[in-house]
């Protein structure tokens, strides 16, 4: 299995759908189901029974997951949607680079 390009933490930008152009924090990702939860995006409302837990019940909002192939990471440096290339450092670490500046991703 290759590495993963979009990790939870990671600030994307949406690509494509009702939200596109939306920038968010990635929450939750799930890599077998190519799917990833993004805070602020992808809202969906659920009806909720009242229970005994939530004795008043009514409309919950929840954030419902996304194919990764929909978002991009946010460019550090410029904030627009880049790609995600590989590097290995002088100290022997693989690290996530931005294609579009060159930056590294995570540290």
């Amino acid at each position: 299995m290759s590495a993963a390009k979009i990790k939870k933490g990671d600030k994307v930008v949406v690509l494509s759908g009702k939200d596109k152009g939306r920038h968010g924090e990635v929450t939750k990702a799930m890599p077998k189901e190519g799917k990833v939860v993004v805070s602020g995006v992808n809202m969906m409302t659920r009806h909720r029974k009242p229970t005994q837990a939530n004795p008043q019940g009514g409309l919950e909002r929840i954030e419902a997951p996304m194919f990764v192939s929909k978002v991009a990471i946010e460019d550090p440096k410029t904030g627009k949607p880049t790609r995600v290339g590989f590097k290995i450092l002088e100290d022997g670490r693989k690290v996530r680079v931005a294609k579009r500046s060159g930056e590294v991703i995570d540290g």
